[in-house]
């Protein structure tokens, strides 16, 4: 993920840094300037758009670009300045309204809790290595070479990598993408044309790799080789999300049955989102809305915790919002989270390094966090397999001189990232490993990572005491045991023990 840093500034600035509901109340956001043309999340009370609200959406100066009715969302462009008031005015289904294009959503560098077993979907073992294997310490730390003697995934199951995009030109990539289910929604609308969705940032391709790079003799081997890989683009090339794009992108995912999406950044222009916020509040609904109807679609979500050292279950101080303009200093409690980690349902993760201890950035929190994974720590925990402690992955051709620490084999490019972005994909991964032996319902796929994890205990926190929180400056602390506690959820996930090695 982005650092879960509300900051201004572009991906690349940031893996500088890194080394990488309640009741029905009618709001609308401030209004705009005139004659500027402006994008809406337009909020419904019930999970329905009716024609004469459509209608309405017209009669006050609005263009529809695209309807959600499965969750009573629609996407709508608007040059009137009083859209939000005028439409609210005018339909007592409308619920909120929230103009959403100045608001960025930066990249973070349940329902269906059956226990319920499918029919087991054939899958092939993907054993031995490829060419850069033996710089992918993190594949060790998880047991991942292990279990891919067992299974190395199925081809009839999908990852949906809600990111940036993906390189399918990639050669370590090629071989798995599914290009039937890849989309771009960063328009708020799906538009499947391979152009739209190919990454232009390089931090989608990155988090595709570890997921299901393929097993080709190539570069490096992702957590689950078999598997396909879908790019569901949510973010530009400057690495922001726009709520419009995190709606589409959880709805494109539960309505084409994508089985598992990994969610690398944080969604809403507030690091904490808050849902008593008359400007957020349209907002926060509607992505939780997108998101609980993917779960209910079987659709298992993975999202990373974020970068900036939080303790996200007792917030107090959010300085870095809003991240596309002027922060603010503003007081918050638990009434404010951050999406999607903090949605029910939702496998939290947090990053470690080599060393097997949170990562000095990783946000944490108990309830936040269910399991950790390999997301790099170039600061305390560089070791000889680890030698400058970051995560090796995919990286566009086109954009690899950004990256500070690149590594060729011939044509296909690689990059060191670091960051809980680099954690989640790993979790995603394995969830597709789980899904391909025929546990498939979300909960019972979530319970399978989080029972077959490396129990971990908390820390020595001194060694955290130059990094305290980015929020509000607090120390890091770890609350709970052994067997769960706020930095490490159930522990570090265990890829061999997952499929039942």
């Amino acid at each position: 993920m982005r650092r879960l840093v509300r900051l201004a500034v572009p991906l690349s600035t940031l893996a500088l840094m890194l080394g990488l509901i309640g009741a029905n109340m009618w709001h609308a956001t401030p209004a705009r300037a005139a004659g500027a043309m402006h994008t809406y999340i337009v909020l419904y009370n019930a999970n329905a758009i009716s024609g004469s609200s459509l209608a309405n959406i017209q009669s006050a100066g609005g263009t529809l670009v695209y309807s959600y009715p499965q969750i009573g969302v629609a996407i709508v462009k608007s040059d009137n300045p009083a859209f939000g008031g005028t439409l609210g005015a005018a339909d007592t289904a409308v619920q909120g309204a929230a103009a959403t294009d100045a608001f960025g959503v930066g990249l973070n560098d349940g329902a269906n809790t059956t226990d319920a077993t499918d029919t087991v979907i054939p899958n092939t073992p993907a054993p031995g290595s490829d060419n850069l294997s033996g710089l992918q310490w993190d594949m060790d730390q998880i047991q991942a070479p292990a279990a891919h003697a067992i299974t190395g995934g199925s081809p009839n199951v999908t990852v949906g990598d809600i990111d940036t995009g993906l390189d399918f030109t990639h050669p370590d990539l090629a071989p798995n993408v599914d290009f039937a289910n890849s989309v771009s929604c960063v328009s708020g609308a799906p538009d499947q044309t391979p152009s739209a969705w190919m990454d232009d940032n390089g931090h989608g391709t990155h988090t595709a790799g570890t997921i299901a790079a393929a097993k080709n003799g190539i570069g490096i081997v992702g957590v689950a080789p078999n598997v396909k890989i879908a790019g569901i683009k949510a973010g530009n090339a400057a690495g922001f999300f726009f709520p419009e794009s995190v709606v589409c992108a959880f709805m494109w995912a539960g309505t084409h049955h994508i089985q598992v999406t990994n969610n690398s950044y944080f969604a809403d222009p507030w690091l904490f989102n808050c849902r008593n916020d008359p400007g957020q509040r349209a907002i926060w609904v509607a992505e939780r809305r997108a998101i609980r109807f993917a779960m209910q679609n079987g659709t298992v979500v993975v999202a990373a915790a974020g970068n900036e050292a939080d303790d996200l279950a007792h917030p107090t101080q959010d300085v870095t919002s809003p991240d596309d303009s002027t922060p603010v200093t503003r007081e918050i409690s638990n009434a404010c989270a951050v999406v999607p980690v903090e949605v029910p349902g939702v496998i939290g993760v947090s990053a470690d390094g080599n060393k097997a201890f949170k990562s000095f950035y990783s946000s944490y929190g108990v309830g936040a966090v269910q399991v950790i994974a390999p997301g790099g720590d170039s600061i305390l925990q560089v070791t000889a397999a680890a030698v400058n402690g970051r995560v090796l992955s995919t990286f566009p051709a086109s954009l690899i001189s950004s990256c500070r620490r690149k590594v060729f084999d011939g044509s296909a490019t690689y990059c060191y990232l670091q960051g809980t972005s680099m954690a989640s994909p790993h979790v995603a991964g394995l969830a597709a490993l789980v899904v391909s032996m025929g546990i498939t319902a979300p909960g019972a796929v979530a319970a399978r990572i989080m029972n077959t994890a490396d129990s971990l205990a908390c820390p020595d926190t001194s060694m955290y005491a130059f990094f305290p929180s980015v929020s509000n400056g607090a120390p890091q602390t770890c609350q709970g045991g052994t067997g769960y506690n706020g930095f490490n959820g159930n522990g570090q996930i265990n890829a061999l023990r997952a499929v039942g090695g």
